[in-house]
């Protein structure tokens, strides 16, 4: 039960306070005059107040309701570390004991992985415990974790302490890698450096040393030790091996003791792009297809053209006087000897041998493509006659020989069996045009002999070799059997896939890892990855795939285009993916190689200090003991060695309330008019 003295009023409170208002000021007015009466009139006043503001006797019957403890425990990935997972459930049981021992009740909730690789929401997780109950009754918060809270500035208003109790061992220690910067494009053949940093934290071994392994590995292939220093930034130079995608794999071995290796790893992805693309095209002699090749090659901003056209051959005789003719001379020394492995791609557009180029620079232009260079022949009449560039010494590779025939006869251009898998060729519309017309004729070919090993992507008149494609040691070269392409372009009968063919094939023999025939490639989209294998033999094997936490399984590859194959996969955690069929591997990182939870493992107060000392709280580790609970004054100190605090909220539920008049209304209504008439009579006789 529980007493007090309330006020009840008969009136609004306006209402008594205009009529106070009013005798007070007869009051104030009796007493100017000097009346003998004034006092009584005072008393009358007051009377009349209280009778109005009817003071009573106010009696609850009230519940009392226990206190509430809020838990939150973190059961995110970082807690499955060493034992803390074991140190949790039995810190928890300890706290729900001591907890029912002190009569309070206790709302648990646990704190997973955040979305995204958000970490551990633990304030996030508070917050809606402290939604969920009345403020009133909230006596404390606890959380039981590591430290590693991801939205520690963000901790609710709390009412009551809140206290940190610390998963995690005083010996613990781990290593990891960091990368403080990588740039995620560069130029090839450049030099740039990427800065990482090898950290040790918490109770290193003192036998470890100043020194560590870090292996690299470029596009999952042979890795590569170096020996590096501890605890200070390195500043790597790297050259990009290819353009594309580039898929770097940091890795440190596993030291003994450390608490995980997943912070062991990172992956830098850096896309190669080439600064400019240098190529050289050499035209024999002017034809209505040489601006096809001209606009094709100028249209991109990133490609640096060298263009001669052969007018007038050394041995051509018309009569025309040299000093008449406004001609520049073929800089054949600068271009085929002291520059020719400046350039990315030579074309030599309906070239014949006429004296211009000597044989030790066609010589030059074999070694430029056994080095690692691109050659493309685009043939005319010119490569079935006595002079073909293929009776040079860039018949040792070329993929091709001439049968010195020309068709001139109309035939429609048809991709091959082989070409239907090759990614120059895969995947061209059948139709052309708004109305999907088949592709236009082209009337003129070379008939020609593809030489073993080559690959014949297209085929012409009665299935001649139309484009031969072929591997020269590091280089590529192609051959297209026909100058009438420009067909394609000009719209005849419908016009082509020109554009489209000629891009694939300039990028095809530049090396572009996009266009390999043979190449193993994941990409993400989300959680969902996906592999593909493209091959121009048979099905490939089964796809090995070897999972952030080492585990190993096996997918089938399903054939889902002519020399494509495909197999997808759901993440189920964050890090990097491996994949292996054959010979052939493939890397991805699904989010970051080392998801938030594992970038730092060991546990730590600082991150919950700031909120801790907001709200009077502290923090014990785990490993130290059960801490006792205690009730403690608000504003006091509220944890110390061996106990934590809980500020006692005295919360009750209301379950009866009566009124009683102290003094019934009317007896002060009565007293109020006998004193007004007392005044009265004593000014009367006044």
């Amino acid at each position: 039960m529980a007493r007090e003295i309330v006020l009840d009023p008969m009136l609004p409170w306006w209402l008594i306070a205009a009529v106070a208002g009013l005798g007070l000021l007869s009051v104030a007015l009796a007493a100017w005059r000097r009346l003998p009466g004034w006092w009584l009139r005072g008393l009358a006043v007051a009377a009349l107040g209280l009778a109005l503001a009817d003071p009573s006797l106010k009696t609850e019957a009230r519940e009392p309701l226990t206190d509430i403890l809020l838990v939150a425990v973190d059961r995110s990935a970082s807690q499955t570390l060493s034992d803390r997972g074991a140190q949790t459930d039995a810190a928890l049981a300890d706290l729900l004991a001591e907890a029912e021992r002190e009569g309070l009740d206790v709302r648990v909730a646990p704190v997973g992985d955040g979305e995204g690789d958000a970490g551990t929401l633990a304030m996030a997780a508070l917050d809606g415990l402290l939604a969920e109950v009345p403020r009133d009754r909230v006596a404390g918060a606890v959380l039981v974790s590591d430290g590693r809270v991801h939205d520690a500035a963000l901790a609710p208003d709390l009412p009551a302490p809140l206290h940190l109790l610390r998963t995690g061992r005083a010996a613990d220690w781990d290593r990891r890698l960091v990368i403080r910067n990588a740039p995620a494009f560069a130029i090839l053949d450049e030099e740039f450096t990427i800065t990482l940093r090898i950290e040790d934290e918490g109770a290193v071994p003192a036998g470890l040393g100043p020194m560590a392994d870090i292996v690299l590995a470029v596009d999952g292939g042979q890795p590569r030790t170096y020996r590096v220093p501890v605890g200070e930034d390195l500043e790597l130079p790297i050259v990009l091996p290819h353009g594309g995608l580039n898929v770097m794999e940091f890795r440190l071995p596993e030291a003994p003791g450390e608490l995980t290796d997943r912070n062991n790893a990172q992956i830098v992805q850096i896309n190669g792009v080439r600064d400019r693309l240098r190529v050289l095209l050499v035209s024999g002699e002017p034809h209505p297809g040489q601006r096809t090749w001209r606009n094709l090659l100028k249209s991109d901003a990133a490609v640096d053209l060298v263009h001669f056209t052969i007018l007038r051959p050394p041995g051509k005789q018309d009569g025309v006087p040299v000093t008449e003719l406004s001609l520049i001379a073929f800089p054949t020394r600068e271009l085929f000897s002291e520059k020719i492995d400046e350039f990315d791609l030579i074309i030599f557009d309906r070239y014949q041998r006429r004296g211009i180029l000597p044989s030790i620079y066609l010589d030059n232009v074999r070694a430029y493509v056994e080095g690692g260079g691109a050659l493309l022949i685009a043939a005319g009449p010119d490569y079935a006659t006595a002079d073909s560039i293929y009776r040079s010494p860039l018949a040792d590779i070329l993929p091709a020989a001439p049968t010195a025939r020309v068709i001139d006869a109309p035939f429609l251009p048809a991709i091959s069996e082989l070409g239907e898998k090759h990614p120059v060729t895969e995947g061209l519309p059948d139709g052309f045009g708004e109305d999907g017309a088949p592709w236009g004729r082209w009337f003129r070919q070379v008939e020609v002999e593809a030489l073993p090993g080559a690959q014949v992507a297209m085929t012409g008149d009665e299935d001649q070799p139309l484009l031969v494609l072929d591997r020269v040691k590091a280089g590529r070269v192609a051959l297209l059997g026909s100058d009438h392409v420009w067909l394609w372009d000009r719209g005849v009968e419908g016009g082509g896939p020109q554009a489209e063919l000629l891009r694939r094939l300039a990028h095809w023999l530049m090396g572009e890892p996009e266009l390999e025939e043979e190449a193993l490639t994941a990409s993400a989209l989300g959680q969902e990855i996906t592999v593909t294998r493209r091959t121009l033999e048979g099905p490939p094997g089964p796809l090995a795939v070897t999972a952030p936490d080492g585990t190993e399984t096996e997918l089938a590859l399903e054939e889902e285009a002519p020399g494509r194959f495909k197999a997808r996969l759901v993440g189920a955690e964050q890090g990097l993916y491996r994949f292996r069929e054959g010979e052939r591997t493939a890397v991805i990182g699904l989010g970051p190689a080392a998801p938030r939870e594992f970038e730092r493992t060991i546990a730590t107060d600082a991150e919950m200090a700031p909120a801790l000392e907001a709200t009077g709280g502290g923090a014990l580790a785990v490993e130290a003991g059960a801490p006792d609970l205690r009730a403690v004054r608000a504003g006091g100190t509220a944890a110390g060695r061996g106990w934590l605090g809980y500020v006692p909220r005295g919360a009750y539920l209301t379950a009866d309330v009566r009124l009683l008049s102290l003094v019934p209304p009317w007896l002060f209504l009565l007293l109020a008019a006998g004193l007004a008439t007392l005044a009265w009579l004593r000014e009367g006789r006044g």
